[in-house]
């Protein structure tokens, strides 16, 4: 009997050490992730409180997960943004700012779902990438409507992602349309002005996004219809702010931040963040260059050294960042230069082409009935303050607002001389963030591709002998500052760096467009400079400003930079945009110009094909309304 209970016993003994060996092998098998994306939406659901939201699948995911409070995409349009998210380093660092571009990328440094293939994982990708780099080494098992974790070998680890268009912008203003939500029950943020239109459009958002909300729900059911749903980790986000105008393209939270939800199932809690926990909200401030380190450190592959973000999970869990960081650029075919920060509660923006407005007129963003709606009536002079900030000139060079109180983002701290001491711990926190990521994109975008021919936009970042970036940054802070005087300024026109010398001429353009005189003399034989960036805009001010035979001589390089044949296409959208802000003073170049051949255009990429003919267009029209006015 007492031989029977010993063996016994030793099968009890045999039997725990099996189930401990099977849990311990449980923990340390690769988990399945899954990425359920949509397109251009906010925070507008109902896990975050929005009430008029209808999203039950990623509120049911949220009651069982966790939702980030803050989290931001970087840059307020879908291409950068997702550049981020696929490189693991700020657009701005890498080159890939601009709408739609396409710069070299180092083969050595892989899109982050490479290094998930190297470690044994089936990654596909269903289906848009839009990327603003090159994919050297294939990313993805499969990419395209068709790719799917179904298809991977037997017990493969899965990397998937489902991307849902049903809420981008073009759906917003799709007619006809069966309304789900009352334009009547819509809230107008401050900086839209009440119209039909912009009730109908914001309706039909919500509705767009309760569509995307269905999409994500199939693919979850899908997922717990196969057995698979504790054995993956889910995330849910959109690629940037809603596809409104003055949400998408805003550097400001509006554009920026995102609905951001995770779940964890019970045997990869151990991966999880540490304030996790069902139906919980996270303070930790999160961004799209966070996302590569976070889901290479949940596969255990230890994050590389020159990615740019903090893995928020895993164990190569990095210490929360204090601050998140916007970016804009080019969008489409226009050039902008925007950085912004915030703190989860206040957002800085730091503007720095002063006179342009923030609502450069984008073809394809005026295809928004709200667009056209809200522009007129600005024309019309009939909207307040807030409602106008969006179109006016000269910009302001600095905006702060306060999200407790502001969360539309309209009243601007920035001009109240007892935020000083705030701005000025923006400043700092943003000149030293854009000098630590090697933000090369304070050169104009056909000022770094020239640049960077024998490397790359990033290697040219992380060469200071040859890109002095951080005196380029500070020549960009004191141009669009409203204390620097003349004097400063045209001591940048004769330094070595092109960047400086840019930075220079836009500072003394600012102030031409107020009225102040600027030093001509120092600025004509910068047309005659090795950069073309340059060239443009010493140009425009020697038709704004200089003699007769000056302003020829201007206009006749302006039209040289403005043909691809004799230029480049970059800086071809760049001499055209100059070319239109000169109003009449440049029509004596519309009719040449307008007689250009954009069919056979060599473009760095096929997705700069739009961006000439929509520039030329906006000229005819300028060319149209004069004739008719006459």
């Amino acid at each position: 009997m007492r031989y029977f209970f010993f063996v016994l016993a030793l099968l009890v003994v045999d039997c725990l050490a099996g189930r401990s060996a099977m849990a311990q092998q449980e923990s340390t098998r690769l988990p399945n992730i899954l990425w359920l994306t949509s397109e251009d939406h906010g925070p507008h659901m109902g896990c975050y409180g929005d009430s008029l939201a209808r999203t039950p699948h990623v509120d049911q995911l949220a009651k069982k997960g966790m939702r980030f409070r803050m989290a931001w995409s970087v840059v307020p349009v879908c291409a950068p943004a997702r550049t981020a998210i696929i490189t693991g380093v700020y657009p701005s660092a890498s080159g890939g700012l601009h709408m739609r571009s396409m710069v070299p990328w180092p083969e050595e440094q892989l899109l982050f779902p490479a290094y998930l293939r190297k470690a044994g994982y089936y990654t596909t990708n269903n289906s848009k990438e839009d990327y603003n780099v090159p994919k050297a080494v294939p990313p993805w098992d499969k990419s395209g409507a068709n790719a799917h974790w179904k298809n991977r070998k037997p017990g493969q680890p899965f990397f998937a992602v489902f991307n849902s268009t049903k809420s981008h912008e073009s759906q917003i203003r799709k007619r006809p349309h069966q309304a789900l939500t009352s334009p009547a029950d819509v809230r107008i943020p401050k900086y839209h002005p009440e119209t039909p239109e912009v009730r109908q459009d914001w309706a039909q958002y919500y509705d767009q996004v309760r569509a995307a909300d269905a999409d994500a729900g199939i693919h979850l059911l899908e997922l717990a219809e196969a057995g698979l749903a504790e054995d993956t980790i889910v995330f849910y986000y959109a690629d940037h702010g809603s596809g409104m105008p003055r949400n998408k393209r805003w550097a400001g939270n509006t554009g920026l931040q995102v609905p951001f939800v995770v779940y964890f199932p019970e045997k990869y809690r151990h991966l999880a963040p540490a304030d996790y926990r069902a139906g919980g909200v996270s303070d930790r401030l999160i961004s799209f260059v966070d996302l590569a380190p976070t889901i290479l450190s949940l596969a255990s592959i230890q994050p590389p050294a020159y990615m740019q973000g903090h893995a928020f999970a895993g164990p190569y869990t990095a210490p929360a960042p204090q601050y998140l960081f916007g970016v804009r650029g080019r969008m489409d075919e226009r050039p902008d230069h925007v950085r912004s920060v915030t703190d989860g509660r206040y957002v800085y923006l730091r503007n720095y082409l002063l006179h342009l407005p923030h609502g450069q007129y984008l073809e394809y963003q005026f295809q928004t009935p709200t667009t056209v709606a809200w522009k007129t009536l600005f024309d019309q002079g009939k909207l307040n303050p807030a409602q106008s900030a969006m179109w006016v000139t000269p910009r302001e060079p600095e905006e702060l607002y306060d999200l407790t109180s502001d969360p539309d983002e309209v009243v601007n701290l920035a001009l109240d001389p007892a935020h000083a001491a705030t701005i000025a711990r923006f400043r700092k926190v943003l000149f030293d963030q854009n000098v630590r990521v090697r933000d090369v994109c304070y050169l104009p975008e056909e000022e770094m591709h020239r640049r960077s021919k024998s490397t790359t936009p990033w290697g040219l970042g992380h060469r200071p002998e040859t890109f002095a970036l951080e005196k380029t940054i500070e020549a960009a802070d004191v141009a669009a500052s409203k204390e620097s005087k003349i004097e400063e300024l045209s001591k940048f026109l004769s330094d070595p760096e092109p960047g400086v010398r840019y930075w220079g001429l836009i500072g003394l353009l600012i102030r031409q467009q107020r009225g102040a005189p600027i030093p001509l003399p120092a600025v004509l034989p910068l047309m005659d400079d090795e950069s073309p960036s340059v060239q443009i805009v010493s140009a425009q001010l020697a038709v704004l400003a200089g003699s007769s035979a000056e302003q020829s001589q201007g206009l006749a390089l302006l039209k040289t930079l403005a043909t691809p044949e004799k230029s480049d296409v970059l800086t071809s959208i760049s001499a055209l945009t100059a070319i239109e802000s000169l109003g009449d003073r440049g029509q004596s170049l519309w009719d040449d110009l307008l007689l250009m051949n954009t069919t056979n255009l060599k473009l760095p990429d096929q997705r700069f094909s739009p961006y000439i003919p929509r520039l030329l267009l906006n000229l005819k029209e300028l060319k149209e309304r004069r004739t008719s006015n006459r």
